[in-house]
């Protein structure tokens, strides 16, 4: 399995056992609000959901979808498929990266990155737009945070409550990547096993992913509304103040790994992609992010 720029992550998705993914549908373009709208009755959606292109890199045209309007507003600036998927509502979001050759029985999880989402907690004194203002990661998605939040801007924050600013788990878009690979254990790995033995052709790559407690991410109870093949990465190094050159090292670490997997199964009949398809993939992947 891929997972590089260009791909369907739909296609991806569908190869997931259903009891670990969330209701997705695929929006074919050109679609009108109204064929969105019955694609959302008709497959049992309820509002808020998320709107995600069917291929994307960090975080691209992902939107949560409260309203009508919503619908109408992602409509007229997305050009490519798109994918309609149920809000995850858990508490934690993580990212699981796993591999396993293609010879062997077990893999194991290499890496796991919690993602701490965007969020302000007031004083009972400052306004929401103030708040939002002092924080470095949050004063730098203003421009988008003035619309979303454009209602509450001068909402006094009562003192220790706290407002999560951004529900979507991307490192473009303020949340804090932390790394949570002390959580790798045995009983982990096994469940991940569990989980990739069942999809098809799959032997590297992160699960994007939310659950309830730890516990159950130990224990593979888990919603994965994202997998990301070649094109991921460990991500927990990207923990603010994760010494660089053990980062380098983990990269290296994570190359080997591709280049072994696949040279394993080229031998095994799968063909490489040709320079050819790359230039392909890529410039189709340019075309339809022009807008981002």
């Amino acid at each position: 399995m891929g997972g590089m720029f260009g791909e369907s992550k739909y296609d991806i998705l569908k190869k997931i056992p259903e009891a670990y993914r969330p209701n997705t549908v695929l929006i074919k373009m050109p679609a009108t609000k109204t064929d969105v709208m019955k694609a959302l009755l008709e497959n049992s959606f309820s509002l808020p959901v998320i709107f995600k292109p069917d291929l994307g890199e960090r975080g691209f045209m992902v939107k949560r979808i409260r309203s009508k309007a919503d619908v109408e507003l992602y409509l007229q600036i997305i050009e490519h498929d798109f994918l309609i998927q149920d809000l995850v509502d858990l508490p934690l979001e993580f990212g699981v990266f796993y591999v396993r050759h293609p010879s062997e029985k077990a893999g194991r999880v290499t890496s796991i990155v919690m993602k701490e989402m965007l969020a302000i907690t007031g004083d009972g004194a400052s306004t929401l737009a103030t708040l939002i203002l002092a924080k470095d990661r949050a004063k730098l998605q203003w421009p988008v945070l003035h619309k979303t939040f454009r209602d509450r801007l001068s909402e006094i924050v009562p003192a220790g409550k706290t407002i999560e600013l951004v529900s979507i788990g991307n490192h473009c878009l303020g949340t804090t990547f932390l790394d949570a690979s002390h959580l790798i254990s045995d009983q982990m790995s096994a469940s991940f096993d569990r989980i990739s033995l069942q999809i098809e052709g799959f032997y590297f790559g992160r699960f994007d992913l939310r659950c309830q407690s730890v516990d159950d991410l130990t224990n593979g109870n888990v919603q994965i509304m994202e997998l990301n093949g070649c094109g991921a990465e460990p991500a927990h190094i990207y923990q603010p103040g994760f010494p660089f050159f053990k980062a380098v090292g983990i990269m290296f670490t994570h190359w080997r790994n591709i280049f072994s997997i696949a040279q394993e199964n080229h031998r095994r009949g799968v063909p490489f992609v040709s320079l050819a398809d790359g230039v392909r993939y890529y410039k189709k992947f340019k075309k339809a992010t022009r807008i981002a």
